[in-house]
């Protein structure tokens, strides 16, 4: 069983920034793709950001240009800089692995930006 534990959430005041990571219990080489998923209250969840171990990566229009996404294999942690946040990108924040056969997900950390 695989473990993702996310950190980094918080209340932010619009245009700043913070930094999502997920620590993985396992290697994060041995998954076909990582990624940050996020919920807002009354909607669905949706991707974010992803990376395949290809070493493609794919962004959510909403957040092009804002958000990047990066890993640290020494570390299994994967990371999401988010800066520039909007109200707009308050939601709860999943880390997501996929190895192919199996998904998994992280608790979720809630991220607020409101001034």
């Amino acid at each position: 069983q695989v473990q993702l534990v996310e950190s980094g959430g918080g209340l932010v005041q619009p245009g700043g920034s913070l930094r999502l990571s997920c620590i993985a219990s396992r290697s994060i080489v041995s998954f076909y793709s990582m990624g940050w998923y996020r919920q807002a209250p009354g909607k669905q969840r949706e991707l974010v950001a992803e990376v395949r171990r290809v070493g493609s990566t794919n962004y959510a229009e909403s957040v092009k240009g804002r958000f990047t996404i990066s890993s640290d294999n020494a570390k299994n942690t994967l990371y999401l800089q988010m800066n520039s946040l909007k109200p707009e990108d308050t939601a709860v924040y999943y880390c997501h692995a996929n190895n192919i056969v199996n998904d998994y997900w992280g608790q979720g950390t809630q991220v607020t930006v409101s001034s």
